[in-house]
């Protein structure tokens, strides 16, 4: 919008008489003011678009306003154009210059991580079990199947249950407590090997190490305190042709990069992938003092795979420094010994435009690895086919399922078969398959918002079953005070940390159950300390997929008490979200009692776990 006005003395302006009237004019495409025999008028001169109206009466009728609309001139319209295709092209340069700018410092600032050294590794100790866990879960399973109306056999099912609790309790303390003893030996057995440079120990620790780099990499062999590794660089022909430049006028613009430019750009990034790596290295194996470092690419002139760099550098050397500035990446070159460097420097001490194969004829290590790489040499193809996979082989794959947990709790009715004395033939050997998960039993259907008093068969245990498919999610409990905030993170319950309140909130693990996947949990709401008034139950999405809650398909979670009674609630598809509160147990006071009250929401988080931990009070910094 314009705002019109009027000023004496502007440059530009000119006044013109004649027998029409007198007109005032500012600038080319000003407003302007006419007045005269056919009254005063105001023309805006904006744009393509031209609009004239008077001010006052006309002769034709005094009170009455006329517009009048002049169509743009082809002339208008071919700048309007013009500009349009400008503003457009401006708009793509910007967003290109701002890519290579993001390019450029990512690919040769990867040596400013820092890396923190390797520790003894600590096993965490058990859950802490409380005799109310105890007691819930021996009455849970004495009380099954008995009637609301048996009073004495409940009454001699609770007795029974109370003698039971403080054996199976003792029970299973001893049990964690020596598998806790027995991972401990185990880590212990993994650290001394690590700093004794064992070269299985070693090699499997930094290939876990260097899978997320972007330099594939990988341990090749330990001698003595000397570590090998090779690393994959990326290829020349990969990186873009053009750079951020300015016009004479000082106006931004992109400029094709000089051959020695792109080369400098390539080497920088090299060292800088060769720092990192050795830097993580070095932080991963205590025991490592001098790292044989080589160098891998596919040159530009022939396509073939060759190297491009080797050396040896030491601990000492690299933990010196400094690394602050993404030209100390070339420094690669200074402290290392022996190196040997395929873009060299000319005698007027310019950086050389071409790049050429390192002689590694003497080197029986590194030829033998180069003689059988499998080498796609397809034309413009600027990946490496075989030895990208050959550097990869030994980084142990991802697991397809969840880790065993050393520290599942035995369900006391497992405990109690265990410790009856048997009177009956050994039971046939169980079968070598996975057997099949219980059936989900019909449930009362909640809607969002809902909510209902549990019956009190529900206090001594409420089983939860999160039923899903399309992808990968993870349960998570919060126990809380009034306000939804837990009271210390021991009471966040999630993968890392799958039991809470000495038992009384527990995750029990993942299984598939056909094209679905069903994740269990089991609370004893009668256990709980009195500070936690509410549990908040929820799901999160994978956080490594970025995938959202609306990626899941036939989502529901039910929740079944001792008695049978289920209830089951099935989450929207948000595909905005990545976490959700699914829904929500608390304490309340009908006529004067105390009860518990399951509630639906349904309601998430954009951000994921992060989000709705700090919700719940949970620091995740």
């Amino acid at each position: 919008m314009m705002a019109f006005g009027f000023r004496v003395g502007v440059p530009g302006m000119s006044v013109r008489v004649s027998t029409r009237g007198v007109r005032t004019s500012v600038g080319p495409r000003a407003a302007r003011i006419s007045m005269g025999s056919g009254g005063t008028r105001i023309s805006s001169g904006v744009g393509p678009f031209y609009a004239s109206s008077p001010l006052g009466g006309s002769r034709r009728s005094a009170g009455t306003t006329r517009s009048r609309a002049v169509a743009p001139s082809a002339a208008h319209l071919d700048r309007a154009r013009r500009q349009a295709e400008r503003s457009r092209q401006e708009a793509e340069r910007d967003a290109a210059i701002a890519q290579l700018k993001e390019l450029r410092q990512q690919t040769t600032s990867v040596h400013l991580q820092s890396f923190t050294p390797a520790r003894p590794p600590v096993v965490p100790g058990p859950p802490q079990l409380s005799l109310a866990w105890a007691l819930a879960e021996a009455q849970a399973h004495h009380l099954a199947a008995l009637g609301v109306f048996a009073r004495a056999e409940r009454a001699a099912a609770k007795r029974k249950a109370a003698q039971d609790a403080p054996a199976y309790l003792a029970a299973e303390q001893a049990r964690l407590h020596a598998v806790h003893g027995h991972l401990a030996a185990e880590a212990d057995q993994w650290w001394q090997a690590l700093i004794a440079n064992d070269e299985e120990t070693v090699c499997e620790a930094l290939d876990y190490a260097f899978s997320d780099n972007p330099a594939a990499g990988c341990a090749v062999g330990v001698d003595g305190a000397v570590l090998s590794v090779v690393i994959r660089q990326q290829d020349i022909d990969s990186l873009p042709d053009q750079t951020p430049g300015v016009t004479p006028s000082g106006r931004p613009t992109l400029k094709t990069l000089s051959k020695r430019d792109r080369t400098l750009w390539w080497l920088t990034s090299m060292g800088s992938n060769i720092v990192a790596t050795l830097k993580e290295a070095f932080a991963v194996a205590p025991g490592i003092t001098a790292i044989d470092l080589a160098v891998l690419t596919r040159l530009p002139d022939t396509q073939r795979l060759g190297f491009v760099t080797y050396g040896r550098w030491t601990r000492q050397a690299i933990e010196a420094g400094p690394w602050r500035e993404t030209t100390d990446a070339l420094r690669f070159l200074d402290i290392g010994q022996d190196v040997a460097c395929a873009v060299t420097t000319t005698a007027s001490g310019n950086l050389s435009s071409a790049i050429k194969p390192l002689d590694t004829s003497r080197l029986p290590g590194l030829q033998s690895l180069l003689d059988h790489a499998q080498d796609d040499a397809e034309p413009g193809d600027a990946t490496l086919a075989g030895l990208d996979g050959d550097l990869r082989a030994s980084v142990p794959a991802a697991p397809s399922a969840p880790p065993p947990d050393h520290y599942r709790i035995r369900p006391f009715a497992e405990w109690k078969s265990q410790t009856t004395p048997r009177t009956l033939p050994p039971a046939p050997a169980a079968p070598t398959h996975t057997p099949a998960l219980p059936s989900l039993p019909a449930a009362t259907a909640l809607a969002p918002g809902e909510n209902l008093v549990l019956p009190e068969e529900a206090w001594q245990v409420l089983r939860i079953a999160f039923r899903f498919a399309g992808a990968d999610a993870d349960l998570t409990l919060f126990l809380t005070d009034t306000g939804g905030q837990v009271t210390c993170d021991e009471d966040f319950v999630f993968y890392n940390q799958p039991s809470a309140a000495q038992g009384a909130a527990r995750l029990l693990g993942k299984q598939t159950d056909g094209p679905h996947t069903v994740e269990r949990a089991a609370l004893h709401l009668a256990a709980l300390p009195a500070h936690i008034q509410r549990i908040t139950i929820a799901v999160n999405m994978d956080v490594d997929t970025g995938l959202t809650c609306g990626a899941l398909t036939h989502a529901a979670l039910y929740m079944e008490c001792v008695t049978g009674a289920t209830w089951a609630f099935q989450p929207p598809a948000d595909p905005d979200i990545r976490a959700m509160a699914i829904a929500e147990l608390y304490r309340h006071t009908a006529n004067g009692r105390p009860v518990w009250k399951l509630r639906a929401i349904g309601q998430g988080w954009a951000d994921g776990l992060d989000g709705l931990a700090r919700a719940h009070g949970v620091d995740v910094a």
